[in-house]
C-alpha cells in the first residue's frame, strides 16, 4: 500500500498527488512510516516532471523522498517554467521540510561571444538559473518574459523534431500526440523527444532484431549495446547523434537565439528571485577565465553560482576537475557568492543526493549547506514580506555581503517551515533583530 501511494505521487493528476501525500502522512501519524530527523545533506537543483526528471518525479514526490532521506534543504529547478513552485511549497509545508524553487534556461553573454562557457560547442551561450522565487505568479510586468522562455523553447523543439523526423523516418513524431503527453503541463524537452523516439521505434519495429537493425543504421555502431528498447545509453545516443552539436538536427544558435543574461537577470530580480550563474567543470575557454566571467555575471545582478559536484570528481581521484571544483568554490566564497549545488536528476544515473561523506565532497558540504539556508530564507522572507536577499531593505541594513550572508544563513538555519507565516506581518520598517526574534 505504501509503494502504491508513492507511485501515485507521480500521477499527472494534481489532486491524486495531493491525496496520496495526505494518505502517506496519515501513515506517518499512525506509526506505519517513520521519518528520520533532519540531516546535513542538501540538494537545491532537482528537475521535476514539469520539465524532465529521469525518474518521473513530481514536485510532491521529490519533497516526500527528500523528507524520507532526512535532507536539510531542497529545491526544484525546471527549464523555463515555475510550474513546480506552488505544489512543491505546499508539500514541503505539510512535511515540515525546508524547500525553495527556481528555473533554468539558456542565455546569451555578448562579452563571451567568441568563447564557450558551459554549453559545449556554443560560444557565448550559457545555462543560467534563478532560485528562491517567492511565487509562481510573477508580477504582471514579467509575465511576457516568462511566457516567452517557454514558448521559444517549445518552438525550438518543434523545429528540431522536424529535422530529426526526416533523418529517422519512418520513425516520425507528432509533437502533441507523442511528446507533450509525456509531461503534465506542455513543457517538453529534448529528453522527452528522445524517449518518444525510442517508444515510437518499438511501435513500428517491435522489440526484436528489426529494432536493433534500425537504430544501428541510424545511430551507427551496434545498437544492441545501447540498452534497447529505451535504456539510458540509447536515449543519450539519440540525443547526441541527432540533437546536439554535430547531430543531424542541430542548428548552431546565434546571438538572437536566447535572451541576454542581463535581461534574464532583470526578470529574475523583478520576480523576486536570486540570479545564478551556472558552472560546468572549468575546462572551457570561458570557464578558465572564471574571474572575468563572474565579473560579467555579477555586474548584471548574479548573486550566486551553481555547481553540480557529481560531474566534477571521481571518488578516490584528485584529478584536474575536482581541483577546478575546489577553485571555483574558493573564488565564489571570496566574492561572497551563494553556492547552489544539486544533482539535477534530468539524466539517467544521476543521484538523488550527492555523497558528502566522500573525501572529495566532505570539505565542501558546509559551504553548500550555508548557501542552501540562505536561499531558503530568501524565498520565505521575499514571499511573506518582501524583505528577501535581493530586496532594497536588505541593501539598507547590511553594509557588506558577508554580513548579509550571515543574517540569511541564521534565518534559514533556525526558521521552521511551520513558522513561515509568522513573518507575514512584517514590513519595510522591521529591523533584522525583529526578524531574528520571530525565528528563534
Amino acid at each position: 500500500m505504501i509503494q502504491e501511494l508513492e507511485n501515485r505521487l507521480d500521477s499527472f493528476d494534481g489532486n491524486e498527488r495531493k491525496q496520496a501525500l495526505l494518505s502517506l502522512l496519515d501513515k506517518v501519524k499512525a506509526g506505519e512510516i517513520e521519518l528520520p530527523e533532519t540531516g546535513r545533506f542538501v540538494n537545491l537543483h532537482c528537475h521535476t516532471f514539469f520539465s524532465y526528471n529521469t525518474y518521473g518525479y513530481s514536485p510532491t514526490k521529490f519533497a516526500w523522498l527528500a523528507r524520507k532521506a532526512g535532507l536539510a534543504v531542497v529545491g526544484t529547478t525546471d527549464f523555463d517554467v515555475l510550474d513546480a513552485l506552488d505544489e512543491f511549497r505546499a508539500a514541503c509545508r505539510l512535511l515540515d521540510l525546508k524547500g525553495c524553487a527556481g528555473l533554468e534556461t539558456r542565455v546569451y553573454v555578448p562579452e563571451f561571444s567568441t568563447r564557450v562557457i558551459n554549453s559545449p560547442g556554443e560560444p557565448g551561450i550559457s545555462y543560467h538559473m534563478g532560485v528562491g522565487f517567492p511565487n509562481a505568479e510573477v508580477p504582471a510586468s514579467q509575465r511576457e518574459f516568462l511566457r516567452g522562455l517557454k514558448a521559444t523553447a517549445q518552438q525550438r523543439n518543434r523545429d528540431l523534431m522536424q529535422r530529426v523526423n526526416r533523418h529517422l523516418s519512418p520513425v516520425e513524431l507528432d509533437y502533441e500526440r507523442d511528446v507533450l503527453t509525456l509531461t503534465p503541463a506542455g513543457n517538453a524537452t529534448e529528453r522527452h523527444m528522445c524517449l518518444a523516439y525510442a517508444r515510437k521505434a518499438v511501435e513500428i519495429f517491435g522489440p526484436g532484431d528489426k529494432l536493433a537493425e534500425f537504430w544501428s543504421q541510424k545511430l551507427g555502431g551496434d545498437a544492441k549495446k545501447l540498452g534497447l528498447p529505451e535504456g539510458k545509453d540509447l536515449l543519450n545516443t539519440i540525443r547526441s547523434k541527432t540533437m546536439k552539436r554535430g547531430g543531424v538536427g542541430y542548428v548552431q544558435p546565434d546571438s538572437g537565439s536566447f535572451p541576454l543574461m542581463a535581461d534574464t537577470n532583470r526578470f529574475i530580480l523583478a520576480a523576486g528571485g536570486m540570479p545564478v550563474h551556472t558552472w560546468l567543470d572549468g575546462t572551457s575557454d570561458g570557464e578558465q577565465a572564471i574571474e572575468e566571467l563572474l565579473d560579467v555575471a555579477m555586474s548584471t545582478g548574479a548573486v550566486a553560482l551553481n555547481v553540480i559536484p557529481d560531474r566534477n570528481y571521481t571518488p578516490g581521484s584528485q584529478d584536474q576537475k575536482v581541483k577546478n571544483l575546489y577553485r571555483v568554490v574558493e573564488v565564489a566564497q571570496r566574492r561572497h557568492l551563494v553556492v547552489v549545488e544539486g544533482t539535477e536528476m534530468n539524466s539517467p544515473g544521476q543521484k538523488f543526493v550527492d555523497d558528502f561523506n566522500t573525501e572529495e565532497l566532505a570539505p565542501l558540504l558546509p559551504v553548500f549547506r550555508k548557501s542552501a539556508y540562505i536561499v531558503y530564507a530568501h524565498s520565505v522572507l521575499q514571499r511573506q514580506c518582501g524583505l528577501g536577499y535581493t530586496s532594497p531593505w536588505t541593501d539598507r541594513h547590511f553594509g557588506t555581503a558577508e554580513r548579509k550572508n550571515a543574517f540569511f544563513e541564521e534565518i534559514g538555519a533556525t526558521l521552521k517551515p511551520r513558522q513561515e507565516d509568522t513573518l507575514g506581518g512584517l514590513n519595510d520598517a522591521a529591523s533584522p533583530e525583529d526578524i531574528l526574534r520571530l525565528t528563534r
